[in-house]
């Protein structure tokens, strides 16, 4: 397992930082939580490193101007325009 664990204090920490308020008893479940999933990373250490191709080549295709529509065509069929563009519902 990892040298490197995580304490209740940590947790306790990071939930005010990010403003969540914790139950009793969620600290300790959360820092058995993080043990798991450091576990889990050191794991990973077992796998073995990968050889990469060196020769590998860009498949994508080449940028290319082409002709593309004017406004007045692209505008024509949307529901609501204002003053050459295109308008929605406010999100905010």
């Amino acid at each position: 397992m990892s040298e490197q664990r995580v304490d209740e204090a940590e947790v306790e920490h990071v939930a005010s930082l990010a403003r969540v308020d914790l139950d009793e008893g969620d600290a300790a479940r959360f820092v058995e939580q993080f043990a798991d999933i450091l576990e889990a990373f050191d794991a990973l250490d077992e796998v073995p490193a990968v050889d990469r191709d060196a020769d590998l080549t860009n498949v994508m295709r080449p940028d290319e101007e082409r002709a593309c529509l004017d406004r007045d065509d692209a505008l024509r069929n949307a529901p609501e325009t204002e003053d050459g563009y295109f308008t929605g519902p406010r999100v905010s």
